[in-house]
């Protein structure tokens, strides 16, 4: 069962996954590409939104406790949204599926290429995390719940906006910045945005796969990268 509506050339689709609602972005016609986030939240309207609906049916879904979205109690980890967007695509019943993930949805699309690779053309990683580089004493992925909020921001963008005044925001764009601080913290507090055994179970991903690293990346470096793609077959 779905709800439907058009905004500004989008089709905006509420679904029920399996029991999970999840509200979906769709725009563009073409061979299906599914977009996960990161942990800023969806901007389905933003350009590069626009550049990949010129070639590609772009699936964009907002992750469950992001935004104004829904969590189920139980859905509390990378694994449960793994499972959640290969259900997905059954759902859609989407084949050849470009899966593009950036940041922490990178991480969860290599959850999902490392579970079912059925439905899947190929995978693109942007600067994702989600696996574990150094010993137990070194930390590979900066701390952004530690990290001050404009220190964060150099570390992401090469050319950082101006840190978000929260005094600024009306109450739903609040509500909306601080569930996205919630949801990223049950998805990846503890262990600290990776899962244990992932750099050892990449080795399952057979379909292409294409990792795209920022240079100045002060998030995740570009050694941690390529750690990344070594642990992919022919990545």
């Amino acid at each position: 069962m779905a709800k439907t509506s058009e905004l500004g050339g989008a089709r905006v689709r509420d679904l029920d996954v399996r029991g999970v609602p999840l509200r979906v972005t769709e725009v563009g016609e073409g061979p299906p590409l599914l977009f996960l986030h990161g942990l800023h939240g969806l901007d389905a309207g933003a350009e590069w939104v626009g550049m990949l609906a010129e070639r590609f049916r772009v699936v964009l879904p907002l992750h469950p406790g992001f935004g104004l979205s829904a969590r189920e109690p139980w859905c509390r980890s990378v694994h449960d949204l793994a499972y959640l967007y290969l259900d997905l695509l059954e759902e859609l019943d989407l084949a050849g599926v470009h899966l593009v993930g950036s940041s922490f949805g990178g991480w969860v699309a290599a959850q999902m290429a490392v579970r079912s690779q059925e439905r899947l053309s190929d995978v693109v990683l942007v600067d994702p995390v989600g696996i574990k580089v150094g010993d137990r004493w070194t930390r590979d992925i900066a701390d952004i719940f530690a990290l001050d909020a404009a220190e964060v921001l150099r570390r992401t963008y090469r050319v950082p906006p101006a840190p978000l005044d929260v005094n600024a925001l009306s109450d739903e764009e609040l509500t909306v910045h601080l569930r996205n601080r919630e949801a990223s913290a049950v998805y990846g507090w503890e262990p600290y945005m990776y899962s244990p055994g992932l750099r050892r179970e990449l080795g399952r991903v057979r379909v292409p796969c294409l990792l795209v690293w920022g240079a100045g990346d002060g998030i995740v470096t570009v050694d941690y990268g390529r750690a990344f793609q070594a642990s992919v077959p022919g990545a």
